[in-house]
């Protein structure tokens, strides 16, 4: 694997939080690498790539955690969603969703600074591509990926920052600050619709060159771009936007190469190995890890980590309780029924049989290791503290996509399969069958997205999207959560769950601090 021999271009170093500059959002290379010898062959702009694929997979801020894509997965998908209990009273003010108006606040700042870093990256490989020494089939590839990274991090800065789609007046609602090009300094925000309107553009031109190039990633580079990727952040970015012709289309093209796990691997594989079925991935090894600020090392359950060890991550007991016994994913997450433990957190003294049970199932759960009433065991790592390969797409997620945009199209039928086919044709429950219509298909599909991707950092998202209102119950009201943590939140509250665009960027720019609005070029 070549994943860390790379060549970063712009803004690694930047964005600090102790900088106070104008220069913010400057784009110098680490290292003394200038940009001519940097690009100078497609060689060197493999290498380029690699990088933005490392700005996926690295650790920023000097604050645990902040793990690039992981980061986003656990602080800002799964912490503050429904289905995602972890006894974590003091982090209250993210998991409650108490951070989204504070423009200064770390949380804010974080995916605002981690995406336009990637940006960065990934425009200079897209400007200084074509006049690289080379194959023109390589440069097209390579350009293609750029493109592919690009519309990524905008796509989900649209997400955070943004209104939801249905509540944007068409995309007339402010948008995002387009940086096209490695220039720094004054730019506007544009539109939503015109931001979702570059990232099409983006991803539009990245699968004519991929195909015009006629190349492909490497059998083991599951970590880069390609076609499939392409095809899966447009079906992704399409259901965001509500379009739901181009969601159902990309979703099936995306998933097309990429064949389900089956159960052996689903209960084996532990979400730490890529498989046939992820689209896309982000690379750890043993020897490149980030130890106790991974994604892994905060929900891995043989994880060796505090944030593990002491605080097992689990599923609302609610959505346990909806999941068929035929269903094997059942088996992800521990079910304490009939056995005792302390119905206030949780928590299975190491004297109860739930515990002893529990550790003679899984040997690789550590022996200081708290055990849990539903805590989880689809996630685990390869070694401590946090080394495991981080899933962004696969093609669950796909016919997921697909099911809910051939109903919200009143396709009934087409949704109807493609829930039958993840579900029943897959084995994860053969005893599945659908025939419902209307709402009751709309409330299966939101149903099996929550059990299926649990964990994997779409929870906040998608009840955002859906303008669901987020219920959290403890256990005398039929949930497990803590009583500081079981609240209910309104899609109108909490600045209609939009963080606020960080002063790191409303300070120096000042076309954002005046609120102007400006259709992208």
């Amino acid at each position: 694997m070549k994943i860390f021999k790379y060549i970063l271009i712009a803004g690694l170093v930047a964005l600090g939080l102790s900088s106070c500059s104008k220069d913010y959002l400057d784009t110098a290379p680490t290292a003394e690498t200038g940009t001519a010898t940097a690009f100078e062959t497609t060689e060197n702009v493999k290498l380029a790539i690699n990088g933005c694929a490392r700005v996926m997979m690295n650790q920023y801020l000097s604050t645990q955690g902040m793990c690039g894509e992981g980061c986003i997965k656990m602080w800002y998908g799964n912490y503050p969603g429904q289905d995602f209990f972890v006894n974590l009273p003091g982090w209250a003010s993210l998991i409650n969703q108490n951070v989204h108006d504070t423009p200064n606040s770390l949380y804010t700042y974080y995916p605002w600074f981690y995406y336009y870093k990637l940006i960065s990256n990934a425009n200079s490989v897209i400007l200084n591509v074509d006049d690289a020494e080379g194959i023109e089939a390589d440069k097209q590839f390579l350009k293609a990926q750029g493109l592919t990274f690009r519309a990524y991090a905008y796509m989900m800065l649209a997400q955070i920052y943004c209104k939801r789609w249905v509540d944007s007046d068409n995309g007339s609602c402010p948008g995002l600050v387009l940086r096209l090009d490695e220039s720094v300094g004054d730019l506007p925000l544009t539109s939503l619709a015109d931001a979702y309107e570059q990232i099409y553009s983006d991803l539009d031109e990245a699968i004519s060159l991929y195909q015009e190039s006629g190349r492909s990633r490497g059998a083991d580079e599951f970590f880069l771009p390609d076609l499939d990727v392409a095809y899966a952040t447009y079906a992704r970015a399409a259901l965001n936007r509500c379009d739901w012709a181009n969601a159902s289309k990309y979703a099936k093209l995306a998933r097309a190469n990429h064949p389900l796990m089956s159960n052996a691997q689903l209960l084996s594989d532990g979400f730490c190995n890529h498989n046939s079925e992820w689209i896309w991935g982000g690379y750890s090894a043993s020897d490149q890890t980030l130890y106790y600020y991974s994604y892994h090392a905060y929900i891995a359950y043989n994880s060796n980590a505090g944030n593990v060890r002491n605080y097992p991550k689990c599923i609302n007991r609610e959505l346990f309780n909806q999941i068929p016994a035929t269903d094997v994913r059942r088996q992800w997450w521990l079910d304490p029924t009939g056995y005792t433990y302390t119905t206030t957190t949780g928590v299975a003294a190491n004297s109860t049989d739930l515990a002893k049970n529990t550790r003679a199932k899984y040997p690789d759960l550590l022996s200081n290791a708290t055990v849990y009433a539903y805590m989880q065991f689809k996630v685990r790592c390869n070694d401590t503290p946090g080394v495991g390969e981080l899933n962004n797409f696969r093609s669950s997620e796909m016919l997921l996509i697909e099911a809910e945009a051939e109903h919200m199209m009143g396709n009934t039928g087409a949704a109807q399969a493609a829930l039958v086919a993840l579900n029943k044709t897959s084995g994860r429950d053969p005893e599945y069958s659908c025939s419902k219509t209307g709402t009751d298909l709309l409330n299966e599909i939101k149903l099996y997205r929550r059990i299926e991707l649990w964990g994997e950092g779409f929870d906040w998202f998608d009840l955002k999207r859906w303008k669901d209102t987020l219920v959290r119950h403890t256990y005398e009201d039929g949930g497990n959560f803590l009583a500081t943590l079981a609240v209910t939140i309104k899609p109108e509250e909490k600045n209609e769950w939009r963080y606020m665009i960080p002063t790191r960027e409303t300070d120096y720019n000042k076309a954002v601090r005046d609120g102007v609005i400006t259709p992208a070029d």
